[in-house]
């Protein structure tokens, strides 16, 4: 089969499918918490299991499957001792979801995900920026030795690590998708509303192709930030992956709210926001994404939502994105996040 790009799937279809949740896939198939996922790809029988997932995601009718590879940077393997081997980890990562995407008779695209470093760039941390460009290129490098189709910066909360991972992907032939997490008050946790960012992907150097939005607070909160997006840039692609509802503590364990029904109502939401590229990201199941496939399947784009439909199908959101994602943007005060947990794409 011959390859098919990104853009070139773009230029035929009016959406994409992207595919669901790692890390909550991964603990159902006996991922221990404060494990990497990504040491799962060099592990003979783990491996397996990463095959599995992306079989599966493709099986319910995603389009874009990510590689496992959200926190296959150095500073991330370094909390597993691993940070030597980040080339042969997003290698064999994106290898593995190569062998299932080729397996396929239809087109399905190989992004390779790039998450955040986990450190906070000067002045206000300690990560040079040069050091964050030669991070991201590093991983980027590895990803491509593998055979991804597009590398795919996701959850990026600061406008100087997208910035920098963008840099450090740019030069390497392949198309670049960003995407931000709003999950601070309708804004990221270094202050970037949904509208700041949509100029600022519009006018960085390396010509993204695709922006967006991924996890967040919720479906709803995440319908909202595309408002935001789009209505700055109407012609951009953007991406929606948001969480599979609200997530709830009970009986020791985090489960996500959204039922397959919801979800369905997301992703018509979403396309009807100008979202082109629809996706789930935490608590996003096999069912969820084929409840969105059927959804999207012959489904007539209507008029752009308002605020109220999207709280009347999917819940409340927060005061910025009711104001349309704007918001006043300058002189935000960032949230600390020194030791912040990493998100596996859960």
């Amino acid at each position: 089969m011959s390859k098919t790009t990104l853009q070139a799937l773009l230029d035929e279809r009016e959406w994409l499918l992207a595919d669901g949740a790692t890390g909550t896939n991964f603990f159902d198939m006996g991922l221990m918490s404060g494990d990497a996922p990504e040491m799962w790809n060099l592990d003979r029988e783990d491996s397996k299991k990463v095959r599995t997932l992306h079989r599966k995601f493709i099986e319910s009718g995603s389009d874009i499957i990510l590689t496992n590879t959200f926190g296959g940077g150095r500073h991330r393997l370094k909390l597993h001792d691993a940070q030597d081997q980040v080339f042969e980890i997003n290698k064999a990562a994106a290898q593995l979801a190569r062998a299932e995407a080729d397996s396929v008779e239809h087109p399905v695209i190989v992004a390779g995900s790039i998450g955040p470093t986990g450190e906070i760039f000067q002045p206000i941390g300690e990560l040079s920026y040069e050091e964050g460009v030669a991070s991201f290129k590093e991983q980027a490098e590895g990803l491509k030795a593998g055979g991804v189709d597009v590398f795919w910066i996701e959850t990026i909360s600061a406008e100087d690590e997208m910035k920098a991972a963008i840099e450090g992907c740019s030069g390497l032939g392949l198309p670049i998708v960003g995407t931000m997490s709003f999950d601070t008050n309708g804004r990221t946790m270094m202050g970037i509303t949904p509208e700041a960012f949509a100029d600022f992907m519009a006018n960085v150097a390396g010509n993204p192709i695709a922006m967006g939005a991924n996890c967040g607070t919720g479906a709803s909160e995440l319908i909202g930030t595309v408002l935001g997006i789009t209505k700055a840039q109407p012609d951009a692609i953007v991406v929606a992956k948001g969480n599979c509802g609200i997530p709830e503590f009970k009986e020791g364990e985090i489960h996500y709210s959204g039922t397959p029904e919801l979800m369905a109502d997301y992703a018509r939401l979403a396309l009807d926001a100008g979202a082109r590229i629809i996706g789930g990201c935490c608590g996003t199941s096999y069912d969820h994404l084929a409840a969105m496939r059927q959804a999207l399947e012959g489904y007539k784009k209507q008029e752009r939502p308002s605020i109220e439909t999207v709280v009347e199908k999917l819940g409340e959101v927060s005061e910025i994105a009711k104001s349309g994602g704007c918001g006043h943007n300058h002189g935000a005060k960032p949230a600390a996040r020194k030791g912040r947990r990493r998100r596996p794409s859960a």
